[in-house]
């Protein structure tokens, strides 16, 4: 049987490709996506016919029809669609990863993001919402009927029990809000690029299901990113090093069903396990990752996914996060492009495209982390679903 270990840095990331992030397009969905798409295909140095596998996102609703399609894939041995919202694009790095090791694709295109502004906002949920996937429908049997209806309300209830069990504070929050639109502020491809934060201003911003603020929550925006994974063997003769993936896991919660109903609100539990096979895949500990992409669609989903990964303990997180050590120059950078809740609420999938052009050193200067030679992403989705991926420098 192959071993976790046997699999690390089999495979590697050859490609990456963004549409801007923008708050109104004349695109639809899949053409966001296919923007995206070749884009990274050229920057693999590939042809649309040289990709055989395809794994489309389950929060855009495309298939793997439309781009055998649209862009032409005669070829297509491949495609399949993992249904764990936020966590879905990394833990499709993985079974991607798996297909490329096992010789059924060559070169597998995953793309994700949506009109999360213009079709997919929460305050017009009717217009292209994506169908619920099937664990939510305790919620709509013994929760909605009450009010608790989305995704704010419902990770606002764990940080609040974060707050209770631990003494967490909004400050607490609001040091990761302030560090990620730090990053953004340099980063010209961040919606937010030219908007400053400071914690005053966070603490000012109004409630939008307490504790969570309004800067606590994440962007609604239009955009889409894409990555092509391909061996390692045909990585070296890729139009640009390739970016060796050294772990990935993929962890689900338990119970599966809503936040309210999980054993213990604080823990992302999904995430923890996710985490601890991409490390055993890796051979790494938490102190061997340089800077972490970490799965911000609320400002407390950062801080217990620093819990989660083992950068710090359970209940520690209020206290990592103070003192400048999750802002560049800091001991642990996190979301170093602006993440979702400052450059572009992308499924996660920018969190990959800000990682690999960090270990590429394609990034502005000022926001490039010194020495950056492994990065840690995460993904967080539906109800404490988590995948995890760990990123290595061109070999």
């Amino acid at each position: 049987m192959t071993s976790l270990a046997s699999l690390s840095a089999e495979t590697a990331i050859v490609g990456v490709g963004q549409t801007p992030f923008t708050r109104g397009t004349d695109l639809t969905t899949l053409g966001l996506h296919l923007e995206a798409a070749h884009e990274a295909i050229a920057d693999a140095g590939l042809e649309p016919a040289d990709i055989d596998g395809v794994m489309p996102n389950e929060l855009a609703g495309t298939v793997a029809e439309d781009f055998i399609l649209e862009l032409g894939l005669p070829n297509l041995a491949f495609s399949s669609t993992i249904r764990t919202g936020g966590a879905s694009f990394v833990s499709a790095i993985q079974s991607a990863a798996l297909a490329v090791a096992a010789g059924i694709a060559t070169n597998v295109l995953l793309v994700a993001g949506r009109r999360g502004y213009s079709a997919q906002r929460v305050s017009k949920t009717s217009e292209g919402a994506i169908p619920p996937h099937p664990v939510m429908r305790q919620i709509d049997e013994f929760e909605r009927p009450f009010g608790n209806t989305v995704a704010a309300q419902w990770f606002a209830q764990a940080a609040r029990r974060h707050m209770h069990e631990y003494g967490t504070t909004s400050e607490d929050f609001g040091h990761i809000a302030v560090a990620v639109r730090g990053h953004a502020n340099l980063n010209p491809r961040a919606l937010m690029h030219e908007k400053t934060m400071t914690l005053e201003q966070h603490q000012a911003s109004p409630f939008i299901s307490d504790p969570l603020r309004l800067f606590d929550c994440s962007l609604e925006t239009d955009g889409a990113t894409a990555i092509v994974i391909t061996s390692a063997e045909r990585a070296r003769d890729a139009r640009k090093p390739g970016l060796p993936i050294l772990g990935v896991g993929e962890g689900h919660g338990d119970p599966p069903t809503s936040i309210t109903q999980k054993r213990d609100l604080t823990r992302i539990e999904g995430l923890e396990r996710a985490a601890a096979r991409a490390y055993a895949m890796a051979g790494l500990g938490p102190d061997a990752i340089d800077c972490a992409q970490i799965y911000d669609g609320f400002t407390w989903i950062v801080l217990a996914s620093l819990e989660a990964c083992g950068f710090c303990g359970p209940g520690e997180g209020g206290g990592f996060v103070r003192d400048g050590r999750i802002a560049l120059g800091g001991a642990l950078p996190v979301n170093t492009s602006g993440g979702l809740l400052s450059e572009g609420h992308c499924s996660g999938a920018n969190l990959v495209s800000e990682a690999v052009r960090q270990l590429r050193r394609e990034v502005e200067p000022a926001r490039q982390v010194a020495d950056c030679e492994r990065v840690l992403v995460t993904g967080e989705g539906d109800f404490h679903e988590g995948a995890a991926l760990i990123l290595g420098a061109p070999e």
